[in-house]
């Protein structure tokens, strides 16, 4: 298994988990995530924590299985399959593909499609 995918896995695992701090720690402090529409979801470690610390505080159910990898050059494109997802406006199911950007050790941007 390649850094870039271990690196994706523990991020995976921490926001299972819901440990705001080792999800956030995945991060570049300037990452980025983006949904499909390209608009911004969260910018920097201080977005990240507080948009993903109000889901995990929200979803105590909160899982995220992956079903499919591949992996081109620092890319990781998961497909995900999110349950017990507790967010005003949004199902508690979602089906995603997420592409993470990898570089130096840690996630640079993700664009999230679904």
């Amino acid at each position: 298994m390649s850094q870039a995918s271990e690196l994706v896995n523990r991020q995976i695992a921490a926001f299972n988990h819901r440990d705001l701090d080792a999800f956030v720690a995945c991060y570049f402090a300037n990452a980025r995530i983006t949904q499909a529409d390209s608009s911004l979801l969260a910018a920097g470690h201080p977005e990240i924590r507080t948009v993903y610390g109000e889901l995990f505080r929200q979803s105590p159910a909160l899982n995220a299985e992956i079903r499919a990898r591949i992996e081109v050059g620092s890319f990781v494109i998961d497909e995900e399959l999110l349950t017990g997802f507790v967010m005003v406006g949004m199902p508690t199911q979602l089906h995603v593909a997420a592409a993470y950007r990898v570089a130096d050790g840690l996630i640079q941007g993700v664009q999230l499609f679904g």
